[in-house]
Parts: C-alpha cells; structure tokens; sequence
C-alpha cells in the first residue's frame, strides 16, 4: 500500500530533574549544597532513509515520544544527556506544522536531518541557587517540558519526469514499456490511485525516473478525482509528459484535453507551468490518429515538441526519451514553493516577524474562577518542585515579577478567591 500523507504526533523528551543534595563528609563543616543539574531531554529529529519509499510505517505508530533526561544526583554529579530520538522517513518528505501549516523540513537526501522537536534542559540542582545570603537554599528545579506538536508528513516523489494525462490515455502502458515498472493496466478509468515509479535507460546510457500518476480530471486542484493526491508528486519533478489519447477513444477532444490538464496544473501551482513539457500524442495505431494529430498541430498556439508514439507498437518512443535525457541536461530543478512565500525569495534566508508570545492569559471559568494560561507561566509551573517551601516561595515572587498578583486585580480578583493553573488550584491572597 502506498501511503504519501500522514498525521502524527510527536515530542521531546523532558529535562531531567536538579537535585536538592548537602556535602555531609567529616572533616568539611558546613559542606554546602552538592545538587547535580538534570541532563537535557533528547530531541526528536527525521533523518531521510533512502531505502525506503513510503510513509507506511506511520500508518501504524502516530505517537513519537522522546525520552527524558536523567535527573541530576548527589555529589554535584549532572544528569546524563538522553541521546537524539532519530525517526526514519523516506526521501521526498515534507514536515508541515498542523497548527500554523508552516513547513518545518524539507528532506531530500539520504542522510539528511531535521530537528522536529526539541527536548526540555535540565533542571538545575541546589547547588545553582547558592549566594551570600542563602548560601545552603534547598530549592531546585524540575526538568523543562520537551516540545510537543502535531505535524502532517506529506511525501512528494523524487522523480525527474512525470507522466500527466486524463485517466486511461496510456500512461501505465508507457511506463511498462520504457522502464522495468510493472503498474497496473485495465480497460478502466483510475486504474493508476498510486504513482509508480520507473528507471529509465536510453541506448547513449543515460539514466532518468519517470514517474506514472494517477490520471487527472477538471477540478483536480479542488481534489477532484485523485487530483491532490497526483498534483503533490509532480512538484518536485523537472519535465512534464503530458500524455494524449489522438485516437480520441472516449470521445474527448484531444486539444480539449489538452488545455484542461494544463489549467489544473495552473491552478494549483504556478510554478508547475514553467516546466518544460513535451507531448506524447499516443494511440496513433488508432483509425483516426493521424486526422486527430494534424488538427491539433493546427490548434496548438505554443511552440511544444510533439511526438507520434504508440505505447502498443512502441514507435516513436526511442525518439521521445531522447528528447526527454535532452531537457534534463538543461533544466535546473525547481524548489518547493509555499503559499506565504514570494518567488523571489526562494532559496534565501527567510526573516519571518513574528509577535511577541504574551507571558500568560486570563480568563474565567464558569463558577467565576480565574483561569491563568500561556506558554510561559505553565512551562514556569511545570518546572517547580512543589512538595519543598522555599520553591513555592520562589513560584510566587516570579508570579508577581510577571504581573499576574496585578493582573487578577485588575479583572476584580478578591481574597480568597479560586485561581486555576493547568490542573491545580490556589487561593488569591491579598
């Protein structure tokens, strides 16, 4: 089964946890604070396996977790780093963002790597709160949460060439003859629902991958028919054979045909349009072929090469692929563009603005309690060890640094009043 667009959920491993620990060895009065630091979480990063070829695996495990730090010890001994979660995709796979729809990564080569999430740092031991004034705190911290995001896996193939056309104009019949591909081939419309993909080797020994898709209809960019499905996989490919049935088997107009394909390739990316396209104008075994072809030479505006070819009979198709090797040596590949990306940006640093995350949030729930929310105040809570005073006395000076005391007072918060914070709940005091 082939699967090229995946949903999954992945994070990075927590921070290991700092340690309140005292030197308590004879001979050293007042030995002072030995906590060790927690060891940083481990990140989730993709690195692109070129054996393989789908997104299958995904299919059936959606959930990546990575594993936490190891938290810090006694003697001021740290914790241990955890080692990169490495997650294996094939090449071609584009990382997305669910939420925001922004692209993550792009992965291409074999071998090539992306942080996907980033593991929490450690918590910091005893020993770092240290001063003057308290020069023996028992206070730590906790580990930092790892990221968490869900992401959407899109693979688009590493093809050269890609074989457009409506359904059943011989598409798969052309790839089973120049290339080793066995595709399926039926007397029936969408016979193709997955590419296939071909080695092509032309008589002066040069070599391309020639991608079959799934046949297109009107409205393809809409995801009419396979249309999303084909349109993601011819992005990357640098030639387009656009596939034509001159024996006009089903009754369509060829030139129509012609001019419908190339609107739906205009209208999901404008990009597509600036590859070179050649026509193979196949079936011209057929009784009417020849006619056909001369009244589309005629209708034809644009100056693109024809050829004559007959998937049954292979003719013209030694002609055809050296024609196809010779625009490959010219054509440069195209990189993916994205909607919020302008052309002549690509392949530059992209500074993006992006707004000030607030510290926190309030709102109320419906028992007229205070909801406190946001990044950073509950990354700040979940990095506290509240089971020990000097931390909790530490959590609300912070709190107050932050201007939440004035902030609920503002919203009209009085003493003894229920503030919520992820789960727990506290009491407003004046």
């Amino acid at each position: 089964m082939f699967v090229d667009r995946v949903k999954i959920y992945v994070k990075g491993g927590d921070g290991g946890n700092g340690m309140v620990a005292f030197r308590r060895e004879k001979f050293v009065p007042m030995g002072g604070p030995a906590g060790g630091d927690g060891g940083k979480g481990a990140d989730v990063v993709f690195e692109v396996d070129e054996g393989l070829r789908t997104l299958m695996d995904f299919r059936y495990q959606r959930h990546f977790k990575a594993p936490k730090g190891e938290h810090g010890m006694s003697k001021n001994q740290h914790g241990r780093n955890a080692k990169d979660f490495i997650v294996k995709v094939p090449p071609g796979t584009v990382v997305k963002d669910e939420e925001t729809g922004e692209v993550v990564a792009d992965l291409v080569r074999h071998g090539e790597r992306a942080v996907i999430a980033k593991g929490g740092r450690g918590g910091r031991g005893n020993s770092r709160f240290a001063t003057p004034r308290n020069p023996a705190p028992e206070l730590s911290e906790k580990g930092e949460p790892g990221q968490e995001r869900n992401i959407i896996l899109e693979l688009k193939l590493l093809a050269d060439v890609g074989l457009v056309g409506f359904p059943s104009v011989g598409k798969s019949t052309l790839l089973s003859i120049v290339s080793s591909a066995k595709p399926k081939i039926a007397e029936y419309h969408f016979t193709t629902i997955v590419p296939n993909l071909g080695m092509v080797q032309t008589e002066d020994q040069r070599s391309f991958v020639i991608a079959d898709l799934p046949g297109l209809i009107e409205g393809a960019h809409q995801g009419a028919g396979l249309g999303l499905q084909f349109l993601r996989h011819i992005e990357r490919t640098r030639v387009i054979i656009h596939v034509i049935d001159m024996g006009a088997v089903e009754g369509r107009d060829p030139y129509q045909d012609f001019l419908t394909i190339n609107e739906e390739l205009k209208q999901y990316n404008m990009r597509l349009t600036e590859r070179p396209v050649v026509i193979a104008a196949n079936k011209m075994d057929m009784p009417e072929a020849e006619e056909n072809l001369q009244k589309f030479k005629e209708q034809l505006k644009e100056d693109i090469q024809i050829f004559p070819i007959s998937a049954i009979t292979k003719e013209g198709i030694r002609e055809l692929l050296f024609a196809v090797a010779d625009l490959l040596e010219t054509t440069p590949e195209f990189p993916l563009t994205h909607e919020d990306e302008d052309e002549d940006v690509i392949n530059r640093v992209l500074y993006k603005h992006e707004s000030e995350v607030e510290d926190f949030t309030i709102t109320r729930d419906s028992d007229g309690a205070f909801v406190l929310s946001g990044y950073k105040i509950e990354r700040l809570f979940k990095m506290t060890d509240f089971s020990r005073e000097e931390s909790i006395r530490k959590f609300s000076r912070q709190l107050r640094g932050m201007g939440v005391d004035e902030a609920l007072r503002e919203r009209g918060a009085k003493d003894g009043d229920i503030v919520r914070l992820l789960e727990f709940e506290f009491e407003f005091v004046e």
